[in-house]
């Protein structure tokens, strides 16, 4: 229980489909204040051509800022889709990588231009180059509850991705709901078999809100032994390559309800409400996420 993770991608996942782009000082106050309120990880952006997603263009500027500045317990993690995004993020001081294989067909020649099986192959070589570097590797399955373009994903494929990434030494997956069709019952079944393929693994999740159950996944993959928590603030976000592109769960609905059960103590969420508030007047529109607009129910 005490373990519980919480990783923010909004820098990355919750701009990238955002048409405006975020100057790189604002994306630093955002970031500034979510590593002081407390959270684990922080995803900072992506190592991919600037022209696609144009939002992450400043993801070396993001590390070399935040690495001048003191040690914080936060992480900063980010994205990388071939060898060559790798040794961009090593260059400026990339602690933790983000890489990832969609277990659908289509959806990963739309992200990645490959097959499946071939990104496979790639990204598991990938992973072992930046582990080699001294860098900590997440693994994710992407599109492991269903793809937007093919419907349902097998779950054998799901698995055998999770064993490959396992036989690689990589001990960090999360299984990514890309399009939103997760359903609490598959969440506890595909995490439930994880966990006994492989107790040695820790798990992660990502789950976007495309029909409304990202809340109730999150608390589904909790109960089968999920310890880390993929979300973005103020509910922003959506994948570019998916047919439905939908907003993460939010960090501040995430954290106001792991609170609520006693967990996440240490989580400053008035400090993230902030940031929240802070990124839907920066748009001027209202965002997906709820707590920042309610406010939170007192845990004391």
């Amino acid at each position: 229980m005490a373990d519980i993770i919480v990783h923010e991608v909004g820098p990355r996942d919750g701009l990238q489909v955002e048409k405006q782009v975020v100057p790189t000082e604002k994306k630093l106050a955002w970031i500034r204040s979510l590593a002081g309120a407390g959270l684990d990880i922080i995803q900072l952006g992506s190592f991919v051509n600037p022209e696609k997603v144009p939002q992450t263009a400043d993801t070396e500027e993001l590390f070399r800022a935040l690495a001048a500045q003191p040690r914080s317990k936060t992480i900063f993690s980010g994205l990388a889709l071939n060898e060559r995004g790798v040794e961009r993020g090593l260059a400026c001081g990339v602690r933790m990588f983000c890489l990832g294989v969609s277990a659908s067909e289509t959806h990963s020649r739309k992200n990645t231009g490959m097959g499946s099986m071939d990104a496979q192959r790639r990204m598991i070589a990938v992973a072992k180059e930046a582990m080699t570097a001294g860098a900590e590797v997440q693994m994710s399955v992407q599109s492991a509850f269903g793809c937007g373009f093919e419907g349902p994903v097998p779950e054998s494929r799901v698995l055998e991705i999770v064993e490959a990434y396992r036989a690689a030494g990589c001990r960090r997956i999360s299984l990514a709901d890309t399009a939103g069709h997760a359903y609490p019952g598959q969440v506890r079944r595909l995490f439930g078999e994880i966990r006994d393929l492989a107790a040695d693994v820790q798990c992660a999740c990502h789950f976007h809100d495309t029909y409304g159950l990202g809340m109730a996944n999150i608390y589904a993959a909790f109960e089968a032994g999920a310890a880390s928590f993929e979300t973005s603030f103020a509910g922003l976000g959506g994948c570019p390559f998916t047919k439905v592109a939908a907003g993460n769960v939010a960090t501040e609905d995430l954290v106001h309800a792991f609170q609520r059960s006693g967990l996440c103590r240490d989580i400053d969420l008035h400090g993230i409400i902030a940031v929240a508030r802070d990124v839907a007047a920066h748009f001027g529109r209202e965002m997906p996420g709820r707590v920042h607009k309610t406010g939170p129910v007192s845990c004391s």
